[in-house]
């Protein structure tokens, strides 16, 4: 890995089309801090968008309300704080004062009331508060309230939710005027940096300045909380598809943090002292699983679902990453993973042991004719491939007859969304992974929260989930003890559903340069509160 210097170079800028690096070092406090990111950067809207990358811009352009902490409790960002009324169901907002947005205007009740509209008309947490709410208005320049027409224990959470879609806020004159999945034309937020969409290369490279109008809060950062002090004049967002470039390009100092770091190259990375690799565990850490059609054969049949979840070996599936020792787990049946706040492996225990005969007998006697089963495997993925594989090994050795169709992410994911039958193009399993953030809550979970939900491609419906949602959605969140047993409840029902088989927990650690003081480890790459040391 000792790559001479301008073999890195070349090869990195031959990667990102030609990206015009400086070779020579510049001043600690002029050159900029660059991040690799997992994708390229496309869509800059985050509620339009729906992929990490851009809720990762995001976190650095615009601002939120409400904000997680490491411990992953819920505190006030731009807001001063909130009131709520004996019978919970009315909230009244205070926005912190002398907030501006990018261009000096200051920020106001309308324009945060405007951005939680769109943004509740276009998220599955969002449309659900909305659906609760009787009214949401501003009341002054400072203040707005939101009045409910029946209990959601859950208003803070939805107002500081951490991932995809992240309630941002944005101008009045933006949010009002470009529907929620449509992208906004213009980007104009208030967080601590500014974007210079000018230098914008679709894909590869976006470039940004810390933003001298931005106030942060007076205590100290805190994951996606507290004073959002940047230290560093210049910032870049930039895509090296090879992954022996990123590494290397990383160990060489021609950039600074890599927002997954190569599994491939973890034991080398460990062992280099230029180095830090992130610590992610519970929330920070990825469950992948297997979307299944469940409105065609053979994932109609819920005796063939129960087959196929007895016979995936979770040990097996993670292992095709080849990860070291401590980061993954050999099983976890939580749907909101193991080592969050609400996770249960309730329903679970008849799958803590893995019997193919057992699950080949299932199928037998579910009826399965040997249907096919279109697979889509997006082989582009570098955290979904690997796994991909096993799982398609461990279909066939169960007894289906899969046909495993190779192509990229975007590809998939737009096929995904095909509720025709597979002899036309539809599709049958499709292996996905997400972040706790996105799972760790019922309401946002991709096996849980969609029940029902035709217009998704999760076509799962089982009768008895809903009650228990709706119950946990009227939950006030301080009662954790009544909570956790609902997550539990609701765990069983979708393990014995099989609404959203688990293929593995595991994690994809971030890297970055030993030498940048005060990095944010959180499970999401935090740009704020770095120095270069």
């Amino acid at each position: 890995m000792n790559w001479p210097r301008r073999t890195i170079l070349a090869t990195a800028l031959a990667a990102t089309g030609g990206m015009p690096w400086r070779t020579a070092r510049a001043p600690a406090a002029d050159r900029p801090l660059r991040l690799v990111v997992n994708a390229g950067l496309q869509v800059l809207d985050p509620i339009a968008g729906t992929s990490f990358v851009t809720r990762n811009f995001a976190y650095m352009v615009f601002d939120t309300l409400v904000a997680m902490d490491g411990s992953g409790a819920m505190r006030p960002q731009m807001l001063q704080g909130w009131q709520i009324s004996e019978d919970r169901l009315t909230y009244r907002f205070t926005l912190r004062p002398g907030l501006e947005w990018h261009d000096g205007r200051k920020v106001t009740a309308e324009d945060c009331v405007a951005s939680l509209r769109r943004w509740g008309a276009r998220d599955s947490t969002g449309r659900r508060l909305m659906a609760a709410a009787r009214e949401l208005r501003p009341v002054s320049a400072g203040s707005f309230v939101l009045e409910l027409a029946r209990p959601f224990g859950g208003v803070i959470s939805a107002l500081g939710k951490p991932s995809v879609h992240t309630p941002f806020m944005m101008p009045a004159r933006i949010a009002t005027t470009t529907p929620p999945s449509q992208p906004v034309k213009e980007i104009m937020g208030s967080g601590p940096f500014t974007f210079r969409q000018d230098n914008w290369v679709p894909g590869e490279r976006a470039s940004f300045r810390r933003n001298p109008r931005y106030l942060p809060r007076e205590e100290p950062a805190d994951g996606l909380a507290g004073g959002k002090r940047v230290f560093i004049e210049h910032a870049e967002m930039i895509t090296i598809d090879d992954a022996s470039t990123r590494a290397a390009a990383l160990q060489a100092g021609e950039v600074d943090y890599l927002e997954y770091a190569p599994f491939d190259y973890l034991p080398i990375l460990q062992r280099d002292k230029r180095v830090t690799l992130a610590k992610p565990n519970g929330m920070a850490q990825l469950m992948g699983g297997l979307a299944l059609n469940h409105a065609q054969p053979p994932f109609n049949n819920l005796r063939v679902r129960q087959a196929l979840q007895m016979a995936l070996n979770q040990g097996e599936i993670v292992a095709a990453h080849g990860l070291p020792e401590g980061m993954f787990l050999p099983l976890c049946q939580s749907m909101t993973l193991c080592g969050t706040p609400l996770a249960s492996e309730a329903g679970g225990e008849a799958l803590r042991q893995v019997d193919l005969e057992r699950a080949r007998a299932m199928l037998k006697q579910s009826g399965y004719n040997n249907e096919r089963v279109v697979f889509l495997h997006p082989q582009s993925s570098p955290l979904i491939n690997p796994m991909a594989m096993v799982v398609v090994d461990q279909m066939r050795k169960l007894g289906l007859n899969v046909d495993q169709q190779a192509m990229d992410w975007a590809t998939a994911a737009q096929r995904w969304l095909s509720k025709e039958p597979v002899e036309r193009g539809g599709w049958s399993a499709v292996p996905v992974v997400y972040t706790g953030f996105d799972l760790a809550d019922p309401l946002v979970n991709v096996g849980i929260s969609y029940n029902g939900a035709g217009t998704a491609p999760w076509l799962y419906n089982d009768a008895e989930l809903t009650p228990m949602l709706l119950e946990f959605e009227a939950e006030p969140e301080e009662n954790l003890a009544r909570r956790r047993e609902l997550a539990a409840a609701m765990n069983r029902r979708a393990l014995a559903n099989v609404n959203f088989p688990l293929t593995g927990q595991f994690s994809s650690p971030a890297v970055w340069r030993s030498e940048l003081q005060g990095v944010i480890d959180f499970g999401l790459p935090v740009m704020w509160n770095i120095r270069r040391g």
